[in-house]
């Protein structure tokens, strides 16, 4: 199973942290916050990644290069000054991405979840990791029913930007700016989405803040 790994973002909530570095670059534990995902794919398996990236991207590549260093093989795509958002982003990568469901991470999360429980996953249309509610989206996205994903249910979770998509799901978008969540609503309505609950540790990293919350957990003690 193929991988995209969306590091397009802007990261205009990091404030000055992203004005001269990509926010997939920015460092936790004495990492870039991307290298996180990219090890923990290789653990589980798998060997082809997609990064898509926008203003200061070339940083990225020269980061992370070709994937060697990491057993994989890592390629591009390149969307200018300006990003496509995620599904603009998704569909612009189709043609590295195969025919195949793919697997798409959000690259300004961090997570302990291992990415090979899903890499037997063919939806119809997607397969959603949803998680518990953080504080600062308290009302969550979607709710669950067994493995059925709804837009109506009362309890409520979050989607974790961690997903098994199947590209027929961008086929007909156009070649331009377009969010994911439109799309996922149009899919859940027909009954085409599927998800799982992971109750484990899962953070988005979207603000200084939670940046220096996921740099507490994971260094040592002093």
């Amino acid at each position: 199973m193929r991988v995209m790994i969306l590091a397009a973002g802007l990261g205009t909530r990091m404030g000055p942290l992203t004005d001269n570095t990509p926010k997939a670059l920015l460092r936790v534990a004495g990492k870039p916050l991307l290298q996180f995902h990219l090890e923990s794919l290789a653990r589980g398996g798998f060997r082809e990644v997609v990064i898509n990236h926008a203003r200061l991207g070339a940083q990225i590549e020269a980061t992370f290069g070709s994937g060697a260093s990491y057993g994989l093989t890592i390629r591009y795509s390149a969307e200018g000054a300006e990003p496509l958002e995620t599904a603009g982003g998704i569909r612009r990568a189709l043609p590295l991405l195969g025919n195949a469901p793919f697997l798409v991470l959000n690259a300004d999360v961090w997570t302990d979840f291992e990415f090979a429980y899903l890499s037997s996953r063919t939806p119809a249309a997607a397969h959603i990791v949803l998680v518990p509610n953080p504080d600062h989206h308290a009302r969550g996205d979607f709710a669950l029913a067994g493995m059925q994903v709804n837009d109506s249910g009362t309890d409520r979770l979050t989607y974790s930007g961690i997903g098994v998509f199947n590209p027929q799901l961008f086929h007909r978008l156009a070649p331009e700016r377009a969010p994911l969540a439109p799309l996922l609503r149009a899919a859940i309505g027909d009954g085409k989405v599927t998800g799982e609950f992971y109750p484990g540790r899962w953070f988005d990293v979207g603000t200084p803040e939670r940046l220096d919350r996921v740099e507490r957990l994971l260094s040592p003690d002093p």
